[in-house]
């Protein structure tokens, strides 16, 4: 399975309440910080959901 990291580049602050949570679940608390997960769909899907406050690289 593929890996992708996910680095938050925009700020939570005035976000509503679903993406906020779904960067926690990510595991993305600060600014600037990355995390690395497997590209399974449930994943995939909250990338989806905060796409705009988030930056994807997909590993090789």
């Amino acid at each position: 399975m593929a890996k992708v990291n996910i680095k938050q580049v925009r700020s939570q602050i005035k976000r509503p309440a679903n993406q906020k949570k779904t960067l926690v679940a990510l595991g993305l608390r600060k600014m600037n910080q990355t995390v690395q997960h497997e590209a399974t769909p449930q994943i995939l899907g909250m990338i989806a959901t905060v796409k705009h406050l988030v930056k994807v690289e997909e590993v090789k």
